[in-house]
This record gives structure tokens, C-alpha cells and sequence, in this order.
């Protein structure tokens, strides 16, 4: 058939969007590299400009950028740690245990959560959390100082990772849960009505039809809030008191590992031109970081889509439609006596 002008427009217009997208992903890829190069190749030992200042401490840019990354990668780690499970139980509640009327407005507030400015998260996290989390760090550096990670002198001030951590995992909430919640409500009601049928309770109903479900997509959505996690600048830069090294210790001042995104923030204006290269390069490593970690992400959901599969993953006793699958899961639950499947019920 012959396209008619609208459709050509709309075509055109939706192309070109798409294509704008990858140029301008292109074109920040390009610029990061330009600019990170020269501080890359060069020889931090000799050059003027590199043995001084924020970078003097480093043989080269990949001494500097490891810890950055290891930093960065940990604070993620332990608010995905804390924000995970808590996301994804305001999430299951929502879906399928708060009335409709609690669970709109529940839905509403988690997701406001996501307009929150970065600063307010960091200014909370200085005059709230820091001060709210100190009996907490010293009754797990007394009591659980044996785990490497627990040990150390736990810091006075609060501006530990620990702390850091905990205002990353409520600013992931919005992500992980919303994403979660879609998924949650996504899952056939056919599934769910089977197991109730079966004589299942709504918890066993859960983690037998909707867990199995909804699990790739869950998945998927905690690494888009890792995505969040590890591009955060201000809310970490407040908090942590950090250096630039390699430390497990969460509870310590001093010793915390610096991120990526904190650093560019807290030394480009004080940096020389090829200081600020060499934070480029920083900030180029953070940007395959954050590409490698969307990719998955974008795997995983698409492994989760509707159609994707003939039939979706689960467990066999939900998903089997076979008359004989199912008075076997009823004898096996002690719904029906075992011998008395046969005769009519054969």
C-alpha cells in the first residue's frame, strides 16, 4: 500500500530521534576520549603536571583510575546490599498485599522519591543519617569487629561508607521498586489462581508463581539501580570523608574509598589542564561502567518480555495444564488423600 505523507513525517521524525540518540552517545563517547588521551599516554612520573597536585600520588592514570573504580563498584555493591530488599518488599506489598486506595498512594510517594535533588539526599545524610547511624557503626565495630569489613577505628563524625551507602540505597528505591511493581502485576493471574487452587497460602503463591516470574525482570531492574548508584556525585561527596585507595572498611574515617563521580566533583576546579584529562579519563571509565551495566540490564528485560519464550518460566506444577500434573502436586501437597486420585478423578 501506498504510504500516505503523515505516515513518512512520523517516520521520519521517529528515525531521526532514534538516530539523534546514538550520535549524541557517540559524540559524549568521542569527547571523553579526546580529552582523556593525552593524560592517559603520558608518563606520570616525569610529567610536571601529573606528579603534583590530586594526581602526584600515582605512577600512572591506571593506578589512579583502580582504586576510583573499586571505590565506586563498592559503595554501589552495599546499597544494592541494603535497597534491594527493601525495594522489592514495598513493591510485592503494593502488587498484592495493600488495598488498591493504600497501594496508589503508596506508589505515588516511593516514586516522588525520584525527584528528590541529589543535594537534599546529601545535606539529609549530613544532619540526619550521619549522626542517626553512629550507635549503630560502634555497636558493629564492638560486636562484629572480627569481620574485616566491620573492623577498624570507627569513625566519630559518621562519615563513613556505611553511611554513604545508606543514602544511595533510598535513592535507588524509586528504580528498583517501581520497576519491580510493574513486573510484580505482570505476572498471569493464571499462575496465582493455580496455586491458590492447589491449597496454597498467598506467601507460597508468591514464591511459587510470581518469584519464578517476575525473576529476570527483578533482576534487571536491581542493575538499572545500580546504574543510579554508581553515577551519584553530590550525595557522596558530602558524606564520605574518602582517599583515594583500596579499603574494605565501612565503619573507618579516612580509609573510605573515594568514587569516581565525588572525585571529578571535588578536584576538577582545582585541577591544571591535564589534571582535569586525566578526570575525563575518570569519568570515560565510569561512562563503559555505567554502559556495560544498562546492556545487561536491557538483556535481561528483553529475556523477560511477553513472547519472548512459548511459555513462561516457573514451576512445573503452576505451568503444567496436564489433569494428571495436577492431582500428582495435590496428592504431594496433601490436598487430596493419596488413592483416592483414581475413578472419577483419573
Amino acid at each position: 500500500m501506498k504510504s500516505r505523507p503523515a505516515d513518512r513525517i512520523f517516520f521520519g521524525l521517529s528515525f531521526g530521534s532514534a538516530v539523534a540518540i546514538m550520535v549524541i552517545l557517540a559524540a559524549v563517547a568521542l569527547f571523553l576520549i579526546i580529552q582523556a588521551l593525552p593524560a592517559i599516554t603520558a608518563n606520570w612520573k616525569t610529567n610536571s603536571e601529573l606528579n603534583t597536585g590530586p594526581t602526584g600520588a600515582f605512577s600512572s592514570f591506571w593506578a589512579y583510575v583502580g582504586p576510583l573504580i573499586f571505590g565506586t563498584l563498592w559503595v554501589s555493591a552495599i546499597a544494592l546490599v541494603i535497597g534491594a530488599p527493601i525495594a522489592i518488599g514495598i513493591a510485592l506489598f503494593i502488587s498484592h498485599y495493600a488495598p488498591r486506595r493504600l497501594a496508589g498512594i503508596l506508589g505515588y510517594l516511593i516514586d516522588l522519591l525520584a525527584a528528590v535533588p541529589s543535594i537534599v539526599f546529601g545535606l539529609w545524610g549530613i544532619i540526619v543519617i550521619r549522626p542517626l547511624l553512629l550507635p549503630l557503626t560502634d555497636w558493629l565495630n564492638h560486636n562484629l569487629g572480627f569481620i574485616p569489613i566491620f573492623g577498624g577505628a570507627p569513625s566519630s563524625t559518621g562519615s563513613t561508607i556505611f553511611a554513604g551507602a545508606v543514602v544511595l540505597a533510598v535513592m535507588i528505591l524509586p528504580i528498583i521498586s517501581s520497576i519491580s511493581r510493574e513486573i510484580f502485576l505482570q505476572t498471569p493471574r493464571l499462575h496465582e489462581e493455580a496455586a491458590l487452587a492447589l491449597g496454597a497460602t498467598k506467601w507460597e503463591m508468591i514464591r511459587l508463581a510470581v518469584f519464578p516470574y517476575a525473576r529476570s525482570g527483578v533482576v534487571s531492574a536491581i542493575l538499572l539501580g545500580l546504574g543510579r548508584a554508581l553515577g551519584e556525585t553530590m550525595a557522596i561527596a558530602l558524606i564520605i570523608s574518602p582517599s583515594v585507595l583500596v579499603s574494605f572498611f565501612v565503619l573507618t574515617e579516612g580509609q573510605n574509598s573515594q568514587t569516581i563521580a565525588a572525585n571529578i566533583a571535588l578536584n576538577f576546579p582545582i585541577s591544571t589542564p591535564l589534571q582535569r584529562g586525566a578526570l575525563i579519563g575518570t569519568g570515560l571509565m565510569l561512562f563503559v561502567i555505567t554502559l556495560a551495566v544498562n546492556f545487561i540490564a536491557r538483556a535481561l528485560v528483553a529475556r523477560s518480555a511477553p513472547g519472548r519464550s512459548k511459555r513462561p518460566r516457573g514451576p512445573r506444577k503452576v505451568r503444567d495444564r496436564s489433569i494428571g500434573m495436577v492431582m500428582a502436586t495435590t496428592e504431594v501437597a496433601g490436598v487430596i488423600p493419596t488413592g483416592q486420585t483414581g475413578g472419577e478423578h483419573s
